[in-house]
């Protein structure tokens, strides 16, 4: 049973590997559409309207935001399709399209094209071993039987068994998350702020980093916001700890703290991670807290992240930038601060250079 959890997780996380460039790519155009219209006063230039302006350039940003929908819209598509692609190869691939497509069209969510592609994957894996023809006709089986037999099986499985449950789970889940207010979505943040300052770039930082990503489709942004925020406080928060007590890390963590600055301004969370391998007790609870309290802020104050940017350079794209800047500079001090506090005195003499390797093996981090 071990071993296929591990085997289930290994080919969601492929899946989702294929699918962030696409929705980052998506989501971008997006934003690029909505910070121009801004500048005329536009707040909803992805309306009808905009497409017969004439105003050329309203006309050509109205193009650019469909453009950029069409690219978010093929991400329940790709990540099912691939998904079941890291289960049977490419014999996958054309099941697992079609069932994403249903996914999409049905509104069964993200985990409906989870799991889109884990059933298109395991179908055709099962017709590839079991169904056998003379030899004469086997290739009949990769290009016949396996793209039909699949597709038709995937299709009747998600349309009469999985997908009104899904689709019932993902509009509620939409729904109850819309209807968060005050309080309630302050508690929601801070959860998915922890919940990615806790693994760094692990199972638990990408459930929720993806899940907040993917509900930019039915223009949900308050997930978003608070992971995009809680990604690089970790890095950001530690590489600051090094520099305002240098006499706590020895010279290798210096250093990683210097690339830690840098990871965290460009969106990189793994940045962390070699201080969370040196000490993970006292490092963990830092990150989990600060990443936490940076989350409420933003979403609590307002911010609206609606791209599934974390870098510097799309800070200033976001809705109330002003406070989500001070969100993310409030988390990282907390992060800083708490991981001076938690080191001892000498702790960066303590440890020899050469007798700690901070290499780490980030397949083996996510395990």
């Amino acid at each position: 049973m071990k071993k296929v959890l591990s085997d289930v997780k290994n080919h969601v996380l492929t899946g989702i590997s294929y699918m962030i460039p696409l929705v980052i790519a998506g989501a971008v155009i997006m934003a690029i559409s909505r910070v121009g219209g801004s500048f005329y006063g536009i707040t909803d230039i992805w309306d009808e309207k905009y497409a017969e302006s004439a105003n050329a350039l309203i006309r050509l940003l109205h193009s650019i935001d469909g453009f950029g929908g069409t690219a978010l819209g093929l991400m329940f598509p790709v990540i099912s399709a691939f998904i079941a692609y890291s289960v049977v190869d490419k014999l996958g691939i054309a099941p697992g399209l079609v069932g994403g497509m249903l996914i999409k069209d049905i509104n069964a969510g993200f985990l409906g094209a989870i799991a889109s592609g884990l059933i298109a994957g395991y179908i055709c894996l099962w017709i590839k071993n079991h169904v056998k023809l003379p030899k004469s006709m086997s290739s009949v089986v990769p290009v016949f039987l396996v793209p039909v037999i699949g597709t038709l099986a995937t299709v009747l499985i998600i349309n009469y068994i999985i997908g009104i449950p899904f689709a019932s789970l993902n509009v509620g889940l939409e729904t109850w998350l819309n209807g968060l207010s005050g309080g309630n979505q302050i508690i929601m943040a801070a959860i998915v702020g922890a919940m990615v300052g806790f693994d760094l770039g692990g199972p638990v930082n990408k459930a929720a980093v993806t899940t907040a990503m993917a509900l930019l489709t039915s223009q949900v942004y308050a997930p978003n916001t608070a992971a995009q925020v809680a990604i690089i406080i970790p890095p950001i928060g530690l590489g600051l700890a090094t520099v305002f007590a240098k006499h706590k890390y020895n010279t290798e963590l210096r250093e990683a703290g210097k690339s830690a600055i840098i990871m965290g301004l460009v969106g990189v969370s793994e940045g962390a991670i070699p201080f969370a391998v040196e000490s993970p007790l006292k490092v963990i609870p830092s990150t989990v807290i600060g990443s936490a309290i940076g989350s409420a802020i933003a979403v609590g104050l307002g911010a609206v992240n609606q791209a599934p940017i974390s870098g510097f350079y799309g800070w200033f794209t976001v809705e109330k930038w002003p406070v989500y800047v001070l969100s993310i500079s409030i988390g990282a001090l907390f992060v800083a601060i708490s991981s001076m506090l938690l080191r001892n005195k000498d702790a960066g003499k303590e440890v020899e250079a050469d007798e700690v390797d901070y290499s780490f093996d980030e397949a083996e981090w996510e395990s």
